[in-house]
């Protein structure tokens, strides 16, 4: 289990082989390459946890983990929250075992992966049926933004909400009543005007 103050920017991005290419040539070390994950979020019935924006997240990629993320840090340049992880035998035992405490899900949502690390900082690349997404977690904020200097991504248009925030945009835009982000169900159908909130960073 590890316990930890999480710091990082997300980033909209265009072209993440030109992302890659950046990263490559500055050294970073490829951790992972396009690693499919399926995460769940779990909640009370009433909706408390997602009110007080914190986050119960079951993951399932090359492993199985369950998270809790606190509620971010206000005035912050970067998103700072505090975060609570460990590796769980298999997703049924920890689904039945949150089940048992009262808990439900409520929302999942998939994703493809590609992590890279450069000293202390972390770099993903997340694809998401509705786009693709850079995170850089760091040390401190001073790191974070250098990093995002030299992968030439626009500070002022990093994004600021989370993928599922990105998510209810979407569904109250398209009507949709589906609690599931698959690739299967949406990636027909998401298109550039359901991102009025999240500007692309990529700099030409």
């Amino acid at each position: 289990m590890k316990s930890f103050i999480e710091q990082e920017a997300k980033f909209r991005i265009s072209d993440p082989l030109g992302i890659r290419i950046r990263l490559e040539q500055m050294g970073a070390e490829l951790v992972l390459d396009h690693q499919q994950e399926v995460n769940t979020r779990f909640d009370q019935p009433d909706g408390s946890m997602k009110t007080a924006h914190e986050v119960l997240r079951l993951r399932v990629d090359q492993n199985v983990r369950l998270t809790y993320k606190g509620p971010a840090v206000e005035g912050t340049e970067v998103s700072v929250r505090k975060e609570i992880e460990m590796v769980v035998d298999n997703a049924e035992t920890a689904t039945a075992f949150l089940e048992s405490l009262g808990y439900k899900a409520i929302e999942k949502y998939e994703k493809f992966r590609t992590t890279y690390h450069l000293e202390d900082t972390e770099i993903v690349l997340d694809e998401l049926p509705y786009g693709h997404f850079l995170e850089i977690e760091g040390q401190n904020e001073e790191d974070i933004r250098q990093i995002a200097e030299v992968l030439k991504l626009d500070w002022e248009k990093r994004c600021k909400l989370s993928y599922l925030e990105l998510f209810y945009r979407i569904k109250e835009k398209r009507g949709l009543d589906h609690n599931h982000l698959s690739f299967a169900d949406y990636f027909p159908c998401m298109a550039t005007e359901d991102f009025l909130d999240a500007e692309i960073a990529d700099i030409a």
